[in-house]
């Protein structure tokens, strides 16, 4: 079994293994090509067994290459008062990034 981790990134959690791809939140500092750290180590399993952190294992990282940075689609939000005319339309396009999973120690 190949080793896995849990992360907290942007608020969400992910299971994460080595050379994965996955969109996070925009982390501030992260260019592309660079290594980051990804936030907080909530689990590791490194085929030995599983290691739950209290919250977070003790000595652990998982380190991730930034592949770039995009836009997720846009999320429309719609208000309306019935019979008074009133409506309103906001979107939203979150800023995400784009990361592959180099190494979890």
């Amino acid at each position: 079994m190949e080793a896995y981790a849990v992360i907290e990134t942007g608020g969400k959690q992910y299971r994460v293994q080595k050379d994965d791809v996955l969109a996070v939140e925009l982390l501030e500092g992260a260019e592309a090509g660079k290594p980051i750290e990804l936030g907080r180590v909530l689990a590791v399993n490194d085929g030995s067994g599983l290691k739950i952190g209290t919250p977070e294992v003790a000595g652990a990282k998982v380190m991730a290459e930034v592949v770039g940075e995009f836009r997720a689609p846009k999320v429309v939000a719609f208000k309306k008062k019935r019979r008074k005319g009133y409506h309103r339309k906001v979107g939203h396009r979150q800023d995400l990034l784009k990361v592959k999973i180099a190494s979890i120690a």
